[in-house]
């Protein structure tokens, strides 16, 4: 759905969409859509200002991401209320542009609108959490031999080591037996 300024201009722009799996590309993320994203709200062109866009609404959707620890699919539930601004990108800009505290929190729109799916992508993706786990007991894939250590064992006799902390633990040992 197209959120056209001509269109909010005349008059609020009511939704109620559902976007089945598939529909929103959610790349290049590690998380995948499982259920129809259904979202209802309204979006309004703000009078007095120089094209600011508010959308608000909610959506609801199911998502599955891996675990960080052993890759596993976990699903993950997104829901809840949202309200948003759009300013028209500025015209013509090279290099970096300083923002203020106030514009931190604004997203920009180029040309005659924006596109609903690609609010409610951002929406999404902003309130995954930073980290997904199966379970607080994940015990994670053996760095070794790649094994998921929550199926079973695996068969690595000696820990890996990490050479590139050698010269810390020496300089610790060092340090150690110093005294001042």
């Amino acid at each position: 759905m197209f959120l056209s300024v001509r269109e909010l201009e005349l008059r609020k722009v009511r939704f109620d969409v559902e976007f089945p799996p598939g529909e929103i590309d959610f790349e290049p993320s590690t998380v995948r859509q499982v259920s129809p994203l259904r979202s209802q709200g309204t979006a309004e062109l703000l009078s007095n200002t120089l094209g600011e866009i508010r959308v608000r609404g909610s959506l609801n959707v199911r998502m599955e991401a891996e675990c960080d620890r052993c890759l596993d699919p976990v699903p993950v539930d997104v829901g809840g209320d949202f309200d948003v601004f759009y300013r028209p990108a500025p015209k013509e800009v090279s290099g970096e542009v300083a923002l203020d505290e106030g514009e931190a929190e604004i997203g920009f729109y180029q040309g005659a609108g924006i596109e609903l799916a690609d609010i409610l992508r951002e929406h999404v993706l902003l309130s995954l959490p930073m980290q997904q786990v199966c379970s607080e007991a994940c015990k994670g894939i053996c760095p070794t031999c790649g094994v998921n250590r929550n199926t079973g064992a695996c068969k690595c006799e000696t820990p890996h080591v990490d050479d590139r902390w050698a010269a810390l633990r020496e300089l610790r040992g060092t340090l150690g037996h110093r005294k001042n």
